[in-house]
């Protein structure tokens, strides 16, 4: 595989620690979810980034679909759960919000998104992951 783009970040203190990209562009505390303590956690930022990505991918699909994703939007919900073997599991919603597109459309569109995407590669088979679709107006 070709790399076109490689970033590194580091964490100290796991989820009660700071992260930071190694470059210095960003750094965060991170909070576990139950703490009232003010930062982010593990699963946030894997939602952000997810939802960047698959949004990106979105709008690289529709172009070779001949599909306008005007006002497109992705959001990624993250949840995270105890397996039964006792170990963790991440747990996924992804909604595409697509105002005014037909919905048979927007199903082919967001399958060949899910199919596309770094992001869903990357946890296809092992995190449960379920694709849903608003083409209601704003």
């Amino acid at each position: 595989m070709k790399i076109f783009y490689r970033t590194a970040a580091t964490a100290r203190g796991g989820r009660s620690g700071e992260s930071r990209l190694d470059d210095g562009s960003f750094a965060v505390n991170m909070v576990r979810p139950d703490s009232g303590e003010t930062g982010v956690n593990p699963e946030q930022l894997f939602a952000l980034g997810y939802a960047a990505c698959f949004d990106s991918a979105m709008e690289l699909v529709a172009k070779k679909l001949g599909l306008s994703a005007k006002d497109a939007s992705s959001t990624v919900e993250v949840g995270i759960g105890q397996r039964q073997d006792g170990g963790y599991a991440l747990d996924l919603d992804i909604t595409a919000h697509l105002p005014g597109m037909a919905d048979d459309d927007a199903r082919k569109l967001v399958e060949a998104t899910h199919e596309v995407c770094p992001y869903s590669h990357a946890t296809r088979g092992n995190i449960e992951v379920r694709l849903h679709i608003d083409t209601k107006d704003v």
